[in-house]
């Protein structure tokens, strides 16, 4: 980390023809498909409650839904490992997995397009869980997909091609959905997305199956029990035990402050669009300067990431990402008192989407420091599911809060969330910083 390799050099040397090759198009757009349905089921999905009239305590449950991806690592393993009838035959692992997830995606957004959130909100919620289930589990086999399907020397370009396909993506399920409502419903723009489902599928459809996947499964021996029991030490256990053995009595801090890194971004989240809406925006308003201006700042800000981390190092990126994102939140609070003034939503989003995209490329690339090499997509997974998980469960609370203390209230404790985590990446850095030099 923290230095531009010799593959990463040639690669760029090789000119914009090198990036047009057929693994790194493959990404891209499976990249897309997995960006998709992500706003679909949060903060999109969000919008359409308000104005459907559910109280924000009850939008802000939804929030919950991100426990599907917050716990994919629980079922990754079976992703893994288990051959699909017929599919895996016809495909292969890796994209019978992924087939069966974007049709689940897309059958979902279509039963949830005909649906009013306000009359059936129990079966609302349950197809919504659907598609965040789907969703979680079509990332889970991209990431085997990524990693499989080239050598370390590509690994890198991979990743940003689907960080680009991504984000592409979340200008059709952020501002394209809102569009669509404005002008047309909720329900056209929920059908529009299931559409749109189709770009993942005929990549699936298309692309070839990894080599690597193809290799031979581990077996096990003995009763079914004792099957099951090397299964569990080698997927589930073996992962935490060499995470623990590596770091020590230092592995709980660390774990604690990926826990808490993102939570005040992620309680304040759930809530943005409503908050838009409820002050006096219009979708258009939301989608011209929230998603397509701020997808722009984003990717500006993800830059602003690794020329940091080169510059800096990644231990001191740690401290100013974890400020970045609990101090952004006070443009909202700045917000809360003006009301809908356009222009300050906009410096709001140019604070708050640099600050997503910067502190995004940091924490991949410490999380990636995290990892051993004998466990990657286990470890990867694990950590990127408890990043989210402390914070989408006090996001379930947060229409509470709201409706407590108001706005401007809120917004302060979103802020005040971000206190432990920036305490925490002082610690951290600096053990970081040991690290590094104690290294040979």
């Amino acid at each position: 980390m923290g230095a531009v390799t010799d593959n990463q050099t040639s690669s760029v040397n090789r000119g914009w023809r090198f990036y047009l090759q057929e693994k790194i198009l493959i990404i891209f757009f499976l990249g897309f498909s997995a960006g998709l349905p992500f706003p679909l089921v949060y903060s999109t999905l969000t919008a359409w409650l308000e104005e459907a009239g559910l109280q924000r305590s009850t939008i802000s449950t939804f929030a919950w839904l991100g426990f599907a991806y917050s716990l994919k690592f629980v079922w990754s393993p079976l992703v893994d490992t288990l051959s699909l009838p017929f599919l895996t035959k016809i495909f292969g692992r890796r994209r019978a997995w992924l087939l069966l997830s974007q049709l689940g995606i897309a059958v979902s957004l279509l039963f949830m397009s005909n649906l009013d959130p306000a009359i059936s909100t129990a079966v609302f919620a349950s197809i919504a869980l659907s598609v965040a289930l789907c969703s979680a589990t079509q990332d889970i086999v991209i990431d085997a997909y990524r990693i499989e399907s080239a050598g370390t020397e590509l690994q890198g370009v991979l990743a940003a091609a689907y960080q680009y396909g991504y984000r592409v993506a979340l200008i059709f399920s952020g501002a394209g959905a809102l569009y669509l409502a404005e002008y047309r419903s909720w329900n056209v723009s929920y059908k529009a997305m299931a559409a749109c489902t189709l770009v993942g599928i005929v990549t699936a459809l298309l692309c070839k199956e990894p080599e690597a996947s193809r290799r031979a499964l581990k077996k096990f021996v003995g009763t079914p029990l004792q099957r099951a029991g090397q299964w569990f030490g080698s997927a589930i256990a073996g992962p935490f035990a060499d995470f623990f053995k590596r770091y020590g009595r230092w592995a709980i801090i660390l774990l604690a402050f990926i826990a808490l890194f993102r939570i005040s971004d992620l309680v304040l989240g759930i809530l943005a669009n409503p908050f838009y809406l409820a002050i006096g925006f219009s979708k258009t308003d939301i989608a011209n300067v929230a998603k397509i201006y701020g997808l722009w700042i984003s990717l500006v800000g993800t830059g602003a990431g690794g020329w940091a981390i080169i510059r800096f190092g990644l231990h001191r990126c740690l401290v100013i990402a974890t400020v970045l994102i609990a101090s952004t939140n006070l443009f909202f609070a700045a917000l809360a008192v003006t009301g809908p003034d356009i222009k300050l939503l906009t410096v709001t989003i140019s604070a708050d989407n640099f600050a997503m995209g910067f502190s995004g490329t940091i924490f991949i690339a410490y999380l990636s420091s995290l990892t051993s090499v004998s466990f990657t997509a286990t470890q990867y997974a694990l950590f990127s599911s408890l990043m989210s998980l402390v914070g989408k469960f006090t996001a379930g609370y947060s229409g509470n809060v709201q409706e407590a203390i108001g706005w401007l209230g809120f917004f302060l404790y979103a802020a005040a969330l971000g206190i432990p985590a920036i305490i925490l990446s002082v610690i951290v850095a600096r053990y970081h910083a040991r690290q590094q030099t104690e290294v040979p």
